[in-house]
């Protein structure tokens, strides 16, 4: 290769994308015409190229820091503002797009939330018309703690917040993944998660009732629920968006309709995950805390159900 004449040819290429640079730089990116901005980003990738050419082919070192250093101000100019075209699509989702997404698949989440509440109505009746019952569903060893000591099991985890807190949150998203996972069961996986989760709070409830203790179990679920019962219900929603697709496509392909009520269920995904990781963190450090009045935990569950549901509620001008 005869590199002045490759400098030479070259070297035009080098000035442009050092023009647009500089412009970039002192004025932003945005003040960029559309061309320019393609310019930018075709000369980018053609300088980037000649680095690698430089190199190889040993052409001076003056030569390859230029080169070098219009590669690192293009790659920051470029991706930076990548970057912040990303940052902002994810402040618009949870600004508008994820109310919108709750919005739309109203009826899948409903019909969740319906099973959930169904299972836990019978959960409740049948551990009051048979004591029995309530064994096949709650472990032994906290109905022995609830009935013979009268004591509820949430003080363990007093001391070891940040443990249990971390702990919650990876179960409460493992369940409620696994509640939309189970929409590619064509949905039965999502019934069984629905009804067993509404079982097993109703006879839980059940059992704290009839032992006097239902008004420092509810405190206790209160705060954390007000957000991690509804992100149940959303996984649920997911779930049976899915097997819509696989049950009933309607006028789509199979595979059409996957990947159309798949997009909506991972809208529904990315909004929840949030809520159950915050949920985490007040199941772990404020609802067991004993230095809070009950009262206190009763309101903050309500603010923070009734803030969530204005927030789903959103609906952009």
């Amino acid at each position: 290769m005869n590199i002045q004449r490759w400098i030479a040819r070259r070297q035009p290429s080098w000035q442009e994308l050092d023009t647009l640079l500089k412009k970039a730089e002192k004025q932003g990116l945005k003040t960029l015409k559309a061309d320019e901005i393609r310019q930018l980003s075709s000369l980018y990738r053609s300088v980037s190229g000649d680095l690698a050419r430089a190199k190889t082919n040993q052409v001076g070192e003056l030569v390859v820091r230029d080169l070098h250093s219009l590669t690192t101000r293009g790659y920051s100019q470029i991706y930076q503002g990548s970057r912040r075209q990303e940052w902002r699509a994810i402040r618009e989702f949870y600004l508008w797009g994820f109310p919108a997404a709750v919005q739309q698949a109203g009826g899948y989440i409903a019909f969740a939330t319906a099973l959930f509440v169904l299972a836990g109505l019978i959960g409740w009746w049948l551990s009051w018309r048979d004591p029995n019952f309530l064994r096949l569903i709650v472990p032994g060893h906290l109905i022995e703690q609830v009935r013979d000591r009268g004591e509820l099991w949430m003080g363990s985890i007093v001391g070891m917040e940040p443990f249990a807190s971390s702990s919650i949150m990876i179960n409460n998203i493992q369940v409620s993944l696994a509640a939309v996972a189970g929409g590619m069961t064509a949905g039965l996986l999502t019934l069984y998660s629905m009804l067993l989760n509404g079982l097993m709070i109703g006879t839980i409830g059940a059992l704290v009732t009839q032992n006097n203790l239902a008004f420092p179990f509810w405190a206790f679920v209160f705060p954390h629920g007000a957000l991690e019962l509804p992100a149940i219900f959303l996984a649920g929603g997911a779930g049976f968006l899915l097997a819509r697709a696989i049950v009933f496509p309607g006028q789509y392909r199979r595979s059409d309709a996957l990947k159309l009520y798949g997009t909506r269920a991972a809208q529904l995904v990315f909004g929840l995950v949030p809520m159950l990781v915050i949920a985490g963190i007040i199941e772990g450090f404020f609802s067991p805390n004993p230095y809070v009045p009950n009262v206190v935990k009763y309101l903050a569950g309500l603010v923070l159900f009734v803030s969530l549901i204005a927030y789903l509620s959103r609906k952009r001008l």
